[in-house]
C-alpha cells in the first residue's frame, strides 16, 4: 500500500502516541512497583540481627480486615523473614470459641505456619468468655505454657502475663518478679492483652501503672506489647520501657495523642522489630505494605 507523505506523517504521529502511552503505563507500573519495595524491602540480615520479630493483637475475627493484616504479614516475611510472632490477645472473637480456630487462626496465617512461624499467644478478655481460655491455653498453635509463662530466643527474653481482671495476680505478679530477677538476657520484653499507657478507647491503666512500672524499671524491661486497644501506638521511652499497642490487626478505632505518644494510627497493621545488641528497631506496617512508623529503642544498661 502506497502512502502519500501527510498520511505517512499522521499514522506515524499515531504510533509514536501510542508507544508514548505504553511506555508511560509500564514506566508507572515499575515506579509503583519500586515504591512497594521500598516500604518492604528485602533486608540483607546483617552480621549483628540477633533476632526479628513481628506482633500483632485483635485478631481472631476471620474477616475482611484480619486477612489483610496476615497478608502483609507474609509478604513482609518473604522480605524479611521471622520466625516468632507476639499474638497479644482477643485471638478467638466473640467469645473465645475454640472450635472457630481454623477460620481465625490456621487460615489466614496458613502460609506463615507452614514455613515454621511460631506464635506465641496470650489471653485477652473475649478469649476468657468460654471456659476461662482454658481451650486456648492448650491448643499447641498457641505455644502458651499456662496462663502466663516465659520463652528466651537468642539474647531476647519474652514474658506472657494474663491481664485480664480474673487472673491469680498474686500468684503472677510474685512469678514476674522472681523470673525478672533471674533472667540474664539482655532484652526483656514483656506483652499482655491490655495497655499500661494508652490514648485509645480505654486509655491507660493507673493500676497497671502503679503496678508494673516499678517492676520494669528495677528489672530493665525495655518493651512492653499489648492489644485490646484497636489502633496502633508507640510512646516514647518512659523511664526506660517503651509501650507498644498493636491491636489494629482485623478492625480499628480512632486513637488520639499524649504527651508521651511517639507515633499513633488507627490503620490496621501489625509491628515489626528488628533486634540488635544495642538497640531495637520497630517497624510499623500497614495492609498497603508500607512502613508508616520507625522507631528505635536503645538497650538500657542496669
Amino acid at each position: 500500500m502506497k502512502l502519500n507523505r501527510r498520511q505517512f506523517l499522521f499514522l506515524s504521529g499515531i504510533s509514536s502516541i501510542a508507544s508514548g502511552l505504553i511506555t508511560w503505563k509500564l514506566g508507572n507500573q515499575n515506579s509503583e512497583n519500586i515504591l512497594a519495595e521500598s516500604a518492604i524491602a528485602a533486608t540483607p540480615n546483617k552480621k549483628d540481627l540477633l533476632l526479628r520479630f513481628v506482633s500483632v493483637a485483635d485478631t481472631g475475627t476471620g474477616a475482611r480486615g484480619q486477612y489483610s493484616v496476615a497478608k502483609a504479614m507474609n509478604f513482609y516475611h518473604q522480605k524479611n523473614p521471622y520466625n516468632v510472632v507476639v499474638l497479644a490477645g482477643d485471638n478467638i472473637y466473640n467469645n473465645g470459641e475454640i472450635e472457630k480456630i481454623n477460620a481465625v487462626f490456621e487460615r489466614p496465617y496458613q502460609p506463615l505456619l507452614k514455613k515454621g512461624v511460631k506464635f506465641h499467644a496470650c489471653l485477652g478478655n473475649h478469649d476468657i468468655r468460654t471456659d476461662n481460655g482454658v481451650p486456648q491455653v492448650k491448643y499447641a498453635g498457641f505455644n502458651m505454657k499456662g496462663r502466663y509463662y516465659t520463652f528466651s530466643q537468642d539474647k531476647v527474653q519474652f514474658f506472657a502475663l494474663d491481664t485480664n481482671g480474673n487472673a491469680d495476680w498474686k500468684n503472677q505478679l510474685v512469678w514476674l518478679e522472681k523470673e525478672l530477677s533471674l533472667s540474664k538476657a539482655d532484652w526483656k520484653v514483656v506483652f499482655g492483652h491490655h495497655p499500661i499507657y494508652s490514648s485509645g478507647h480505654y486509655g491507660s491503666n493507673s493500676n497497671f501503672i502503679k503496678t508494673f512500672t516499678p517492676l520494669f524499671e528495677k528489672y530493665n524491661v525495655q518493651l512492653y506489647i499489648n492489644g485490646h486497644e484497636h489502633n496502633y501506638e508507640r510512646t516514647r521511652s518512659i523511664n526506660g520501657t517503651t509501650y507498644l499497642t498493636c491491636g489494629a490487626g482485623a478492625g480499628n478505632r480512632p486513637v488520639g495523642r499524649s504527651e508521651w505518644t511517639e507515633y499513633s494510627t488507627s490503620n490496621l497493621s501489625f509491628a515489626a522489630y528488628d533486634v540488635y545488641a544495642d538497640r531495637i528497631e520497630v517497624s510499623a506496617i500497614g495492609v498497603d505494605n508500607r512502613v508508616f512508623d520507625r522507631g528505635v529503642i536503645k538497650l538500657r544498661s542496669v
